[in-house]
This record gives structure tokens, C-alpha cells and sequence, in this order.
């Protein structure tokens, strides 16, 4: 069994296509299932985020996995094949976990090295997990990403170019209301943070550090948005909470609006904002920072008069949005000693239950050797019985103990697995199966661009080419 990913992200389309992609919590489940249902994936997670929706499986078949998960994406999408095609990348194996410990470490991000990548990564496997879709495979995987995400973060600076696409949104928009265009401060101003999941909690955390003058919360829910504005106050900024009905009332005194629902559809309409705006100085600008996937404002809004809108695509291209060569490659270097010892690991342990019954299976030869010798020398005292015991287990684990050896360490090597094919043949074994050490999930709230290759046509993937050679890898 091998791990398939297929993905598509900022890197390999645009906006509008991510939107239609975009899964949101209550579709989750629904794909999880659907994914179980295919008869070549055995384990999944789908990493979903605002800028990526990646799936994880654990597959027995590469051609068929890959159809089924790129019909699923097609049919939640609504999207035609040739357009859907032409933005997925494929991982495959080795390439595939790479991929993920390169994510967790904040090396694909839009903003190379923010860190709420981490919690999202924890939050798919705990819906994996939730929904039975997660068994040993994706277990290890999660947990590993999880480790080597937070050895990124505590070794190197990589997350000195922004915590967040929230800390860029932010910058730009400070500079983008300062009255002189060398001076960029939300210090005393006002803003209206839409949304109080994590990126609106995001959002609030910023603007605090920012010394803004206040925050108004707004949210379908109020008790949300209550805790949030709780937060803003505790840290002495002014804050209030707003039902979502009240947003125009709520923007005539905002100078910056951050939304982060989630929602599928337009939250802010033309209309709500051209309320807003009534009443307001004139020539007073409003920054409407849009984080949300897909978009939560209506396109129509950015030609109103004064405002400025700051959305996922015009992000994407924000020079705030690299990290510093150094500890990008630093991490990197990370990535890649952490990917050697998880394969190492995970060769060592397919090898494990070969091992086990090879002991197994000489442990049922000592012992039914020992009843035939009572059988034949009733006679035997106890202490002549025993030793002989020891002597005859002795002499079958120092013949067993080079080759159980050498066949863990062979099983590192290219090519490995075939020496433990080589004793499964020649002793006849039969391996079960090992189980994963369940260990509970990390806790806590997260390159140069990674190659991606299309679907369409002859299909030509990080390890391995459409026909099973050897391809090309990172």
C-alpha cells in the first residue's frame, strides 16, 4: 500500500478555481465516505484550507485511485474534466509524503512560512480519525508532518516574513490608509473583522499587536464573536459584537474590513457596503481585506468609490510573501532528514511481521522438537530436560539473529523489500499484520516552489511515470 496525493493549490491555479474546489466542513464527511467507498483507497485525509485542497490516500493501485479521487473533486467541483485536470498535481509515495512534510513546515504556503498551516493539517486528521478514515498509514503520516512542521518552526526563522496571509493582508492595508505613503499604522483606527473561526481569531490577534483603537466582531452566531471581542478587550482595545444584519451600520466608522466566513456564497454585497459608506468623510478610504475561499465580497464592490480590496489573488503576489533564502533552505534541509528517517522507519517496519513469523514459525519447530524428545526419553530429569531447552533455543536464535538482522537493514536500501520477499518464499511464511502504536495527535493551535505535474494526458508524476517506471523526483 502507498500514499497518493492529489492536489490542487495558489501554486497551480488561480482563485476561481480554488473557489469552486474549496471544501468546506459540512462537505467533508460526505467526501471522506465517498473516498471509502473506492475500492483502491483504504485510508484518507483532505487538508482543506484557503489556499489548497489536498487528499491523501492510502491506495493499492495507482491508475485507479487516481481516476476515482480526480472524478470525486470533478463532481463536487462541478468542474469539466480538461479544466479540473489541468490544475491537480500528483504525488505518489515517497513524493507524496515530501509534499506533506513541506506543507507542515510552511515551505508551500502563500506566505512561505506561517504556522496556522499546522492546525489545519491536525484538524484533517482529526476528521480522518472522527470518520474512520484514518488507520495506521495516515496516523504515522499526520503525526510525522506534525513533528517535523514544529522542528521547522523551533530550528529555523522561517516564519520571521509573517505569521500569516492575515499579517500581509494587515501590512498592506495599513499602508494603504496611511495619510503619508512612507508611514503604515492601524494604530487608533477602527476594524470590523467578519467570521470568528480561526482566521478571524487570526485577524484580531493582529490587529491587537497593531495597537488598533477598536474592533467590532461580526458573526452569524454572537456567542463566537463574544469571545473574540472578550479577547480584543482583555487586551485593552475597544471592542464590540455586531449581528451580521448590522454590517452596513457597522462599516461607516471601520477603516479596514476583514472577512474569513468560510460561507460557499457572497457574504458582502454591493449593497451593504454602498450603505456603509453613507455617511462617511469624504475621500475617507475603507480596506476590505477578503480571506475568504471562496470569496466572501461581491467583485461589483471594488468600484465603489474609496474602497480598496485586498483578496487571495492580489496576495499571491505581495514580495511580503517569501521567507529569507537561508531558512528556507535550511528548512528544507529539515524536510529532507526527517523524510529519510520516516522512510527508513516505514521500510523497517513492512519488514517487521516477516520477521515475526520467521521466529514464529522456528519457535513452533523447537517446541514441537521438544515434545517429540519427551516422547522419546520419558526418562529425562527436569534440569537434563531444561537445559537441553535452552541449548536447542540458543543454537535457533543465533542462527535466526544475522539474517532477521541484516534483513531490517536491507529493507533501507532501494530494492529492499525484495529480501524479505526472499524469506517469506524460502520459509513459507505467512506475515499478519502490525497494528500502529496508537499515540494521541500533537497538541496546540504549522521551498522553492515544489514542482507540479498535471493529470491530463500522459501523465507524468514525482516518482513514478503513468506507465510505473522510475520518474522524476524532488
Amino acid at each position: 500500500m502507498s500514499v497518493l496525493l492529489v492536489g490542487i493549490s495558489h501554486r497551480s491555479a488561480p482563485v476561481s478555481v480554488l473557489e469552486r474546489v474549496a471544501v468546506g466542513e459540512t462537505d467533508r464527511p460526505k467526501l471522506l465516505d465517498r473516498l471509502l467507498h473506492s475500492s483502491h483507497v483504504s485510508e484518507a485525509m483532505l487538508v482543506s484550507t484557503c489556499n489548497r485542497v489536498e487528499i491523501y490516500a492510502v491506495v493499492d493501485a495507482f491508475h485507479g485511485a487516481l481516476g476515482d479521487i480526480s472524478e470525486l473533486l470533478g463532481e463536487h467541483s462541478g468542474l469539466g474534466a480538461t479544466e479540473l485536470t489541468r490544475h491537480l498535481y500528483v504525488r505518489y509515495s515517497e513524493a507524496a509524503v515530501e509534499h506533506l512534510f513541506a506543507v507542515a513546515s510552511g515551505l508551500d504556503s502563500m506566505v512561505v512560512g506561517e504556522q496556522q498551516i499546522l492546525g489545519q493539517i491536525r484538524s484533517a486528521y482529526a476528521a480522518s480519525d472522527t470518520h474512520e478514515a484514518a488507520g495506521r498509514a495516515i496516523h504515522e503520516l499526520a503525526q510525522q508532518a506534525l513533528r517535523v512542521g514544529k522542528r521547522v518552526h523551533s530550528e529555523t526563522g522561517i516564519d520571521s516574513a509573517g505569521a500569516s496571509v492575515v499579517s500581509v493582508a494587515l501590512d498592506r492595508a495599513a499602508g494603504l490608509l496611511g495619510e503619508d505613503p512612507a508611514v503604515s499604522s492601524l494604530a487608533g483606527r477602527t476594524a470590523v473583522v467578519l467570521g470568528a473561526g480561526a482566521m478571524g481569531g487570526l485577524a484580531v490577534a493582529h490587529l491587537i499587536r497593531a495597537s488598533i483603537g477598536k474592533v467590532v466582531v461580526v458573526n452569524r452566531t454572537t456567542e463566537r464573536a463574544r469571545r473574540l471581542a472578550e479577547t480584543a478587550a482583555e487586551a485593552g482595545v475597544g471592542a464590540d459584537v455586531v449581528e451580521l444584519e448590522r454590517l452596513p451600520q457597522a462599516l461607516r466608522d471601520a477603516d479596514v474590513l476583514v472577512t474569513c466566513t468560510g460561507a460557499v456564497g457572497t457574504v458582502v454585497g454591493v449593497g451593504e457596503v454602498h450603505v456603509g459608506l453613507t455617511g462617511r468623510d469624504s475621500g475617507r478610504p475603507l480596506v476590505i481585506c477578503d480571506l475568504g475561499l471562496p470569496r466572501d465580497v461581491d467583485h461589483a464592490v471594488a468600484g465603489l468609490p474609496g474602497v480598496h480590496i485586498l483578496d487571495m489573488e492580489s496576495l499571491q503576489r505581495d514580495p511580503g510573501a517569501g521567507a529569507a533564502a537561508t531558512d528556507a533552505a535550511a528548512a528544507r534541509a529539515i524536510v529532507a532528514d526527517e523524510l529519510a528517517g520516516y522512510l527508513t522507519g516505514q521500510r523497517m517496519a513492512e519488514v517487521t511481521p516477516t520477521v515475526t513469523a520467521l521466529r514464529r514459525r522456528a519457535a513452533e519447530v523447537v517446541q514441537g522438537e521438544l515434545l517429540r524428545l519427551d516422547s522419546r526419553l520419558p526418562e529425562l530429569g527436569d534440569a537434563e530436560r531444561d537445559e537441553v531447552a535452552r541449548t536447542v533455543r540458543r543454537v535457533v536464535d543465533k542462527l535466526l539473529h544475522a539474517p532477521t538482522v541484516r534483513v531490517k537493514q536491507l529493507a533501507t536500501t532501494p530494492g529492499g523489500d525484495s529480501y524479505a520477499e526472499a524469506l517469506r518464499e524460502l520459509f513459507e511464511l505467512t506475515p499478519g499484520v502490525t497494528t500502529a502504536v496508537a499515540a494521541p495527535m500533537e497538541s496546540g493551535a504549522a521551498a522553492e516552489d515544489p514542482e507540479d505535474f498535471t493529470v491530463d494526458g500522459p501523465t507524468h508524476v514525482s516518482g513514478l511515470t503513468a506507465d510505473g517506471g522510475e520518474g522524476e523526483s524532488r
